[in-house]
C-alpha cells in the first residue's frame, strides 16, 4: 500500500511539475508581455473542466548542443481534447515558456496526434500558436516535423474545421501551418507571423522594417489578407473562437447547430424597399440589407478590413446557420 501510496505522489508531483512548463520565471516573464501562458489560454477557451489532456510528460530526444539538460515535461506544447458549448474539440497550445514554443519532433508528433484524432472523430481542431518556429538544434527532423503538420493540414481541409490562433511572435514554420487551415485569429500588439524576422531581413535586404510592419495583425488583416479575425486582448480573442464555432458543423458530415429565434417567420422589413435608390450611380450600404433580412440582426463578418468591397461572413435564417457573400456598393462600387 505504502507503495503505491508513493507512486501516486510522484504522480501528482510530475503533474505540478509539467503544468509549470517552463518554470516560474518564465511564466512571470510571459505574464509580463501582457501575454497568457498555454493552460491559461486553453483554461479560457474550453468549456469549464472540460480539459483532457494527452502525453504530458513527453520529452524530447535531443542530445546535441547540450539539449540534453533543457529537459521539459510536455515539451513546449500542451495537447488535447475538451468541449466548447458542450461541443467536442481537438486543441494543442504551444508554450512560449519552454525554448520559446521551438518545434521539436516530440512536439510535431503531439500536434499531429490530436490532429489525426480530430479527424478520426469528425471535430474541430483548433491550434494556439505562439512560437519561434523550427528548434534549430534538431536540424531537420525538426523540419520534418513542420512536414507531417503541413500533410494533416491539407488531409483535414474541407473535412473538420481548423482554426488557429496566433498569440505570440511566430515565424517560419510556425506560420506555414496556420496559413493552410480555414479561420487565422490574431491578437493585436503581441502577434506576428513573418517568414523570418527584422533582423534577417535587415541583414540580408538592408531594410529597416519593424515587426509589426512585417506581420503584424493590422497588416494581415487589412493587406495580405492571411488573418480572418484580430482581437485586442486573450479574453476576446477566446470568446470569439467560441462565438465562430456556432456557425460550424463539426466535420463535412454534420449541420451546424441551430440556434432558435424569436424573430417571427413572416416578418416584414419595410425599410427593403427603401434600401436600394432609384439612381443606378448612388451608393448604398450593404449591410443595412444584411441585417435586415438575417436572425436578430446578428451578423459575423469574416476578413471585415480586407477587400472591403466584397462583404463575407456567418449568420442565420430561422436559426439555421449560412454563409452571406455580398457586394458593397459604398466601397470602389462593389
Amino acid at each position: 500500500m505504502n507503495e503505491q501510496l508513493k507512486k501516486v505522489k510522484q504522480l501528482v508531483e510530475l503533474r505540478r511539475k509539467a503544468r509549470l512548463g517552463g518554470g516560474e520565471k518564465a511564466i512571470d516573464k510571459q505574464h509580463e508581455k501582457g501575454k497568457y501562458t498555454a493552460r491559461e489560454r486553453i483554461a479560457l477557451l474550453l468549456d469549464k473542466g472540460s480539459f483532457e489532456e494527452m502525453d504530458m510528460f513527453k520529452l524530447h530526444r535531443c542530445h546535441d548542443f547540450g539539449m540534453d539538460k533543457k529537459q521539459y515535461l510536455g515539451d513546449g506544447v500542451v495537447a488535447g481534447s475538451g468541449t466548447i458549448n458542450g461541443r467536442l474539440v481537438f486543441i494543442f497550445a504551444q508554450d512560449f515558456t519552454v525554448n520559446g514554443g521551438s518545434l521539436s519532433i516530440t512536439m510535431a508528433e503531439k500536434i499531429c496526434k490530436v490532429m489525426d484524432l480530430a479527424m478520426k472523430t469528425g471535430a474541430p481542431c483548433i491550434g494556439l500558436n505562439d512560437s519561434g518556429g523550427a528548434r534549430i538544434q534538431e536540424g531537420i527532423n525538426a523540419l520534418a516535423g513542420f512536414g507531417e503538420i503541413f500533410q494533416r493540414n491539407i488531409e483535414a481541409s474541407g473535412v473538420i474545421p481548423q482554426i488557429s490562433g496566433i498569440c505570440g511572435p511566430c515565424a517560419g514554420g510556425a506560420v506555414y501551418s496556420p496559413a493552410l487551415t480555414d479561420f487565422v485569429v490574431m491578437l493585436e500588439g503581441v502577434s506576428y507571423m513573418f517568414l523570418t524576422g527584422p533582423k534577417v531581413v535587415k541583414t540580408v535586404t538592408g531594410e529597416d522594417v519593424t515587426q509589426e510592419e512585417l506581420g503584424g495583425a493590422n497588416v494581415h488583416a487589412s493587406i495580405s489578407g492571411v488573418a480572418h479575425f484580430t482581437a485586442k486582448t486573450e479574453e476576446e480573442f477566446a470568446l470569439l473562437i467560441r462565438h465562430l464555432l456556432e456557425y460550424l458543423p463539426q466535420n463535412n458530415l454534420d449541420h451546424a447547430p441551430l440556434k432558435p429565434t424569436n424573430d417571427p417567420i413572416d416578418r416584414k422589413e419595410d425599410a427593403l424597399n427603401e434600401i436600394v435608390p432609384d439612381n443606378p450611380n448612388q451608393a448604398y450600404d450593404m449591410y443595412n440589407v444584411i441585417s435586415a433580412i438575417v436572425d436578430d440582426g446578428e451578423f459575423m463578418e469574416v476578413q471585415s478590413q480586407f477587400a472591403r468591397n466584397i462583404i463575407i461572413g456567418f449568420a442565420r435564417f430561422n436559426g439555421q446557420s449560412v454563409g452571406i457573400v455580398a457586394n458593397q456598393p459604398s466601397v470602389y462600387a462593389g
